[in-house]
């Protein structure tokens, strides 16, 4: 019999401090009226001093072990999708493995920004039902308050941090239907951190310009968002053998209210199937869709049986959506 993946267990983590709008209405020229009414955002997380994204990455996994029922050392591998790592040297996904005592696992990390969780997703899938591991987790981490430039009103409003996992595993019946990946290099100056790899490395003149924060061409992003979002998941409900009025539960990217209403009309989803948590998190990039798959199972809203689908978009750029009936 053909092995189908699904997902066993889904936690997050989300730091204590909370920041809202009225925060930068006090150090930029916007307001709250304005953040709110352009993105849907009225608040966001920011990890503390001594957290990093492998702190919030421990905390999430921990939790989605625990709903699983599973111990650290039955996870076969770790996958952590993040743009803003440790470090960039060893993976996050390694310091993780350590840190929960997964010590059979091998792990990496991927790096396809807010797309990074369906990324992971998909690689996932493929190992479970290539028969190569049985318990893979899952996790997508972001401290993005690290890489902003608290000068420039249209990113560093948009942007918060958190950390959501899911463990994916053997399922009977159901589970991840289908998945759907794709890339665009030709947008890649449209959403990046300029400095800090091998092309420009760090100075005294890259930390001066800001070139170790986000830029980001919001009209160009948008306009790919709107576009990509209904095309991919259209893609995916597709290969799933279904039709959109087959899903349940629609579970988008949280970067921005517009974009996620505009693709809900052209999918033709009534919002009342449509989850969004953006305006108490931000945009947590990769950690975006797990933190809102574990808020939507904690809260009632997805069922075992169910069909949802997920879907992201980034820097890249990149995009992908899953179909999953829900397991839990």
């Amino acid at each position: 019999m053909k092995i189908k993946s699904g997902i066993l267990g889904v936690g997050s983590y989300l730091p204590e401090k909370i920041v809202d709008n009225f925060y930068f209405e006090s150090i930029m020229d916007t307001s709250d009226e304005w953040i709110t009414a352009r993105t849907g955002i009225k608040e966001r997380r920011v990890a503390s001093e001594d957290e990093a994204t492998s702190d919030l990455a421990v905390k999430a996994s921990q939790k989605a072990l625990e709903c699983a029922n599973l111990h650290p050392e039955d996870i076969d591998l770790i996958i952590l999708a993040t743009l803003t790592p440790d470090m960039l040297l060893p993976s996050t996904a390694c310091i993780v493995q350590d840190r929960i005592g997964a010590i059979n696992a091998a792990a990496f990390d991927v790096s396809a920004a807010c797309t990074g969780f369906v990324y992971a997703l998909t690689i996932a899938k493929q190992f479970i039902e290539n028969d190569t591991y049985n318990n893979v987790l899952v996790i997508g981490s972001e401290t993005s308050s690290r890489v902003l430039n608290y000068n420039d009103r249209t990113t560093s409003v948009l942007f918060g941090d958190g950390a959501g996992a899911a463990v994916i595993g053997r399922v009977e019946v159901g589970g991840i239907l289908s998945t759907y990946i794709g890339a665009d290099g030709k947008g890649r100056d449209y959403l990046k951190i300029p400095a800090g790899g091998s092309r420009i490395k760090a100075s005294h003149d890259s930390v001066e310009n800001d070139m170790h924060t986000i830029h980001m061409a919001g009209s160009d992003v948008f306009k790919f968002a709107v576009r990509k979002m209904a095309e991919t998941s259209q893609i995916a409900i597709e290969k799933a053998n279904l039709d959109a009025k087959d899903i349940d539960l629609y579970v988008p990217h949280q970067a921005n209210v517009r974009i996620i209403e505009a693709s809900a009309k052209r999918l033709e989803l009534n919002m009342d199937n449509v989850f969004v948590n953006l305006n108490k998190y931000g945009n947590m990039s990769a950690a975006s869709i797990p933190v809102a798959l574990d808020e939507a199972y904690r809260e009632g809203k997805l069922k075992k049986g169910e069909k949802i689908v997920v879907v992201g978009f980034g820097g890249g750029l990149t995009w992908g959506s899953s179909v999953i009936e829900w397991t839990l």
